[in-house]
């Protein structure tokens, strides 16, 4: 196996749950530094520095780092959830309270206080190492994938493992968060993202990630945007789940599994259209906060500029999302399926009816106080396509808009506001920078509407893109610049919120969802199948 061997700032290390119990509070998350330093981020703060030679090679992985300089090996390997063993040239400079260590030899451990285990002091290393190793040396990848797609796919597979957590507290399912630091809980539409990426390679896992996500649901049906093992968020997130099901099933039909999700699904899309239609007329709108850099985190699209007027919106993709949601239950639930398809062409009609702009060939959020359109063109208007929305006159006018360069024919597609919407415009998260999800999501629905060369090269534009940062610094990113101007490093995150630490007004690194659906883009493209 040839691992992961670029060693840049921001990848993240952590136990994963696929290896063993992992603890949510007091798991260690370490994130790599420059010059092979390491930081531990939880539960404490501590600083690990490298001070030997030049190293000749490096192999970096979500567990473990082995540095290799002339006639010394210096190796990290987490043991558990809460040791990490160190070996040669990694020195412990700092630590706080909330840390220990303890050294014998050339060996140090490093714990959270009161869980450090002794016997690592001695303990045969090479076991632990293959250990750590095994999941990434059972995956069977394509044989046709160039060496660095392959690479990529590694690393992909790597930063995935350190996201997972076992169950614990009302999460009974093996879960997952976004990117274990600074996130670190659960996500209802990350889940799904890391579901359907993970599928064509562990199915068992997909459908457990899936299921972690309804073991955080209310009795009334609601489901959190973001779970721990003891505590809900008051806002919901883009309802997706049937998407998954419906993805997850298409690989491998488990008839148990599903059944025993979609009720729960059907109470929750209730849920939704109960308490998210505030003026009656029968589309949702996304809840709206009073936080000015960040309006509707419950859309996913936090700081869009669709949100800067702070007043509801009749959403096109929160009502795409509901209708295709509608339609997947309509398929799984026949004792109710006139229920779900009643809804499902509800929801189409209104979409037509309220949210299309003939003059602008788009669809855009409804002002329901004003009774107006907006004049925001986003991503969020290409996603009926999702659930099958538009006739094939309005399919074609979405399609064409992919190869406008005013609206979202930009250098790399698909940017989050039009080209044309400059005075909204900033390469801050959702205010242009484009999103593997949702690019994802379109690719699906120009699929649905039979354009594949569109689809198909949305699809490799979008490998090509991940890639091309991937071999410059050997991770995947929360989003990129639609214009191939700026490097994800230096867009912008929210920078009035930064909260202090630089990190959090710039893209995350080991992003979740852009790793595991650039693997689900790598394995279903036709060119890379294997052969019959």
């Amino acid at each position: 196996m040839q691992y992961p061997n670029l060693w840049t700032r921001g990848q993240l290390m952590a136990f994963s749950g696929l290896d063993g119990p992992t603890d949510y509070a007091k798991g260690l998350v370490l994130r790599t530094a420059d010059d092979y330093a390491v930081e531990v981020k939880i539960p404490g703060r501590a600083t690990l520095r490298y001070q030997g030679p030049a190293p000749s090679k490096v192999e970096l992985t979500g567990d473990f780092a082995i540095l290799t300089a002339p006639g010394k090996i210096s190796r990290l390997v987490l043991a558990d959830t809460h040791n990490l063993v160190i070996e040669g040239d990694f020195v412990v400079t700092e630590h706080d309270d909330n840390l220990v260590t303890a050294v014998q030899g050339a060996r140090t451990v490093l714990a959270p206080a009161g869980k450090l285990d002794d016997a690592l002091l001695t303990a045969e290393l090479e076991p632990i190492l293959q250990q750590r190793a095994r999941f990434l040396n059972s995956v069977t990848l394509p044989d046709r994938l160039p060496d660095d797609l392959h690479a990529a796919c590694i690393k992909a597979l790597s930063q995935f493992k350190t996201q997972i957590y076992t169950p614990e507290g009302m999460i009974r399912s093996t879960w997952s968060t976004p990117d274990r630091w600074p996130h670190k809980n659960m996500w209802l539409w990350d889940s799904v993202f890391h579901a359907i990426g993970i599928r064509r390679l562990d199915i068992k896992l997909a459908r457990s990630l899936v299921e972690a996500v309804f073991d955080a649901q209310r009795e009334d049906g609601y489901i959190p945007h973001m779970a721990t093992p003891t505590t809900r968020s008051s806002v919901t997130q883009p309802p997706v789940l049937g998407l998954a099901i419906k993805q997850l099933e298409e690989i491998e039909s488990d008839p148990a599994w599903r059944n025993r999700l979609i009720p729960k699904l059907g109470r929750y899309l209730e849920w939704v259209m109960a308490n998210r239609d505030t003026d009656g007329g029968g589309l949702v709108e996304w809840f709206i906060s009073p936080e000015k850099h960040c309006r509707s985190g419950e859309s996913g699209m936090d700081n869009s500029p669709r949100f800067d007027g702070a007043i509801q919106l009749d959403a096109t993709d929160f009502n795409a999302y509901l209708a295709h949601e509608c339609e997947v239950m309509a398929q799984f639930q026949p004792e109710r399926r006139d229920y779900w398809q009643d809804h499902y062409q509800r929801l189409c009609r209104l979409i037509n009816e309220q949210l299309w702009n003939e003059e602008l060939g788009f669809y855009v959020d409804y002002d329901t106080a004003g009774k107006r359109q907006t004049d925001i063109m986003a991503s969020a208007g290409l996603l009926p396509l999702l659930c099958g929305a538009p006739t094939p006159t309005q399919a074609r006018r979405l399609r064409d808009h992919l190869h406008n360069p005013a609206t979202f024919g930009t250098p790399f597609r698909v940017p989050s506001i039009a080209a044309e919407n400059t005075a909204a415009y900033s390469k801050d998260m959702w205010r242009g920078p484009v999103w593997i999800n949702i690019n994802y999501m379109i690719i699906h629905g120009l699929k649905r509407y039979g354009f594949l060369e569109d689809a198909e090269q949305l699809a490799r534009d979008t490998v090509a893109e991940e890639l091309k940062f991937f071999r410059l610094y050997g991770t995947f990113f929360e989003f990129y610049d639609d214009r191939s101007e700026d490097d994800p490093p230096v867009l912008l995150r929210k920078p009035q919120i930064a909260l202090g630490d630089p990190v959090f007004g710039q893209p995350f690194r080991d992003y979740g969802w852009s790793a595991t659906l650039f693997l689900e883009l790598v394995l279903s493209d036709r060119k890379y199948a294997p052969k019959a």
